[in-house]
């Protein structure tokens, strides 16, 4: 019996996994039970929606933090600072460009449909860079020092990897310490991108000597371009050669599951944030078409990861194109295969408990 006992007991140990790491990911977020889902909490961009309606020439609690938000993305210049709450003539001209852009109504004023695309979460790399927009919203043209053809633009400078980088490395920030199933959704990511264009991505142990470098970190980790919390700013990378990509810790990370059917509000698809951030890494700015992987923006609880036509002109005027891209940039399972892998991890999840539950009832029957 005591034999018995103890081979029971390395079984179940070898079946549960501890956490290690300190963001919060959800291996399969579609059967996960609510009551293991965290608090929400009010996104970082929520008290935004109190300022719906307000117009040129008024004053209202809150608009000096939509400056601040401005500003960050680049639509009031860095140089103007101690900002106040009335909504003045750089407020309104920030507002304008940024409707433009967004393809929406460009009336100045604070409407829903404004409203409802500023507290999204979204991309940390700012839309205009020294003046000068990375988006083309297609309703409005302006003079920039951006290449732009079609919606897709680039980092000012045009930067990409030289043509003797065809096989790029990366790597995981060690303290992170992702699991295989984590690091997995990376590796689609990259794919998506090598399929469309000649250029492969190789994982790597050696973090200080890939060309790519992931992270996860929480508020200001020394870049210059420090998190917010749960939503709000999602990640951000840096132009070619930098190869730094850094995710914000504190957000709920999707790995896997139908991301649309969780009660978890602020649940975010981590590989369709990947797949952006990817996209920049390698020299794409922002698209103003809201199918494109590069557009800003991206709401909670919704998944996008399939390249879109914006996205792969823009990529293969920067590298060419793969001899194998048949004009297609699907190479992931279907999402029925991923939910019937999710559903396997279930099924081994219960396995463990019920192994563990055995291990128990029979220490009560040696003793």
């Amino acid at each position: 019996m005591k034999i018995l006992l103890n081979l029971l007991i390395i079984l179940s140990l070898g079946s549960v996994s501890i956490p290690t790491i300190s963001a919060r990911f959800y291996p399969n977020i579609t059967i996960t039970p609510p009551n293991l889902l965290p608090n929400y909490t009010n996104p970082a961009w929520d008290s935004f929606k109190k300022l719906a309606g307000c117009r040129s020439g008024e004053t209202l609690d809150g608009l000096a933090k939509l400056k601040n938000y401005f500003r960050y993305f680049g639509y009031i210049p860095n140089n103007l600072s101690n900002f106040t709450d009335d909504f003045d003539a750089t407020l309104e001209s920030a507002i304008k460009t940024y409707q433009q852009n967004f393809n929406l109504d460009v009336t100045g004023e604070l409407d829903e449909k404004t409203i409802d695309q500023l507290v999204r979460p979204r991309c940390g790399n700012a839309d205009i860079v020294n003046g000068s927009t990375t988006m083309n919203s297609g309703k409005w043209q302006t003079t920039t020092s951006f290449r732009t053809v079609g919606h897709y633009t680039f980092f000012p400078g045009t930067p990409r990897w030289p043509d003797s980088k065809r096989d790029l490395t990366y790597a995981f920030l060690p303290e992170n310490q992702l699991t295989p199933e984590e690091k997995s959704v990376f590796s689609r990511a990259f794919a998506r991108w090598s399929a469309v264009i000649p250029m492969t991505f190789t994982e790597t142990n050696s973090f200080s000597f890939a060309d790519i470098r992931i992270g996860f970190f929480s508020s200001d980790h020394g870049d210059g371009e420090p998190f917010d919390g749960v939503l709000g700013t999602l990640a951000h990378a840096f132009s070619p050669p930098s190869g730094r990509l850094h995710l914000d810790n504190d957000e709920d990370w999707v790995v896997s599951g139908d991301i649309s059917r969780s009660t978890l509000l602020s649940a975010v698809d981590l590989e369709s944030v990947a797949v952006h951030e990817i996209g920049h890494l390698l020299g794409l700015g922002h698209s103003s078409v809201e199918e494109a992987i590069m557009y800003p923006s991206i709401p909670s609880r919704s998944r996008k990861v399939e390249l879109a036509n914006d996205d792969i002109a823009g990529i293969q005027v920067l590298y060419g194109s793969n001899p194998n891209f048949n004009g297609s940039s699907s190479s992931t399972p279907s999402a029925q295969e991923r939910e019937t892998s999710g559903a396997y991890d279930h099924v081994r999840a219960i396995q463990g408990w019920c192994l563990m539950v055995l291990v128990i009832a029979v220490s009560f029957l040696v003793l």
